[in-house]
């Protein structure tokens, strides 16, 4: 009990209660825009722990992942722009897309390494970015409005806000869950040691590959998931939301969060989009300051923000 009862954990289950409760203290303080911005932090922070996935445990950087973001927005939208505005179909769709997308990019990408990897991931990604851009009857390169959020019957409602709040948290605790059960399982185990020494895995016969795929088309599906939500949280879908510097802003919330760690993620992209914002009703120059904090972080914080919690274990 009193190993549970760490300051690191204290202070997780503290911001997972803050998150909890941020309906209730924005609509005490009568401020939606509040409500809003913790909602595309959560949307965020299910995307950054899909790639962390794949990335953290797994060794695979990729600068296409936020393609499945866009995928599973556009889904959304271009359903809803053909009259179909059924959540139970509009998700699946999304989900299904995104997986399949996942299959196709991973069994080119897995094949081979490091930068050569990367520069896939990137290539495929830009194709899909320049396809949105081309699909003039949704919106080209100006994007898509989307009239109404996905319709759930008498399930619940998307349109209100605080509803759609508690359904991107719990798909959020849901996601986090899920990469923590695999990761403990003997799945996780094979890809983190595939990540060590993927050689060595495959001489003693495990299909590193097939299970690397699999990896890669389940963080793509969450991610795509997270697309959905994004799409219905803004009532709009655009290019820009695959442009492959989406990617880069989900890899930092990895990094600075902490690599490797199921929380990680969550906190990472918890503390970037805060700084934003307070940063950026400071200065219009904003990034000048950020820069360097994330550089600092990554510099004397190798485990990140998690890394940093951990070590008050220690003290």
């Amino acid at each position: 009990m009193r190993a549970l009862a760490n300051p690191r954990n204290l202070v997780v289950a503290a911001i997972l209660i803050f998150l909890a409760l941020v309906p209730v203290y924005a609509q005490a303080r009568a401020n939606p825009y509040l409500l809003s911005l913790f909602t595309r932090i959560i949307i965020l922070a299910m995307a950054a722990v899909s790639l962390n996935l794949i990335m953290g445990f797994g060794g695979m950087v990729s600068f296409g992942h936020a393609a499945y973001i866009g995928l599973g927005g556009y889904a959304v939208g271009i359903l809803a722009q053909e009259g179909i505005t059924a959540g139970l179909v509009q998700w699946p769709v999304a989900i299904v897309t995104s997986a399949l997308l996942a299959v196709v990019i991973g069994a080119f990408s897995l094949r081979t390494r490091g930068v050569y990897f990367i520069m896939i991931t990137l290539a495929f990604a830009q194709m899909i970015y320049y396809v949105g851009v081309g699909l003039e009857r949704y919106g080209g390169d100006d994007g898509l409005s989307i009239d109404r959020r996905s319709q759930f019957g008498g399930l619940f409602n998307l349109s209100n806000r605080t509803v759609f709040y508690y359904v991107c948290f719990g798909l959020l605790l849901a996601s986090v869950y899920l990469v923590w059960r695999l990761v403990n399982s003997r799945f996780g185990l094979v890809i983190q040691g595939a990540r060590s020494n993927d050689r060595r895995m495959r001489a003693i016969g495990f299909p590193t590959y097939r299970y690397r795929l699999v990896c890669f088309v389940i963080a793509g599906t969450i991610c795509g998931l997270a697309g959905v939500l994004l799409a219905n949280h803004t009532d709009f879908i655009s290019p820009a939301t695959m442009h492959w510097t989406r990617s880069g802003d989900l890899i930092v919330m990895a990094v600075l969060g902490g690599m490797g760690t199921v929380l990680g993620p969550v906190l990472g992209a918890l503390a970037l989009l805060l700084l934003e914002e307070a940063l950026s009703g400071l200065t219009e120059y904003w990034q000048v300051i950020l820069g360097p904090l994330l550089l600092a972080v990554v510099l004397f914080a190798r485990g990140g923000i998690d890394g940093m919690l951990a070590s008050l274990n220690r003290a």
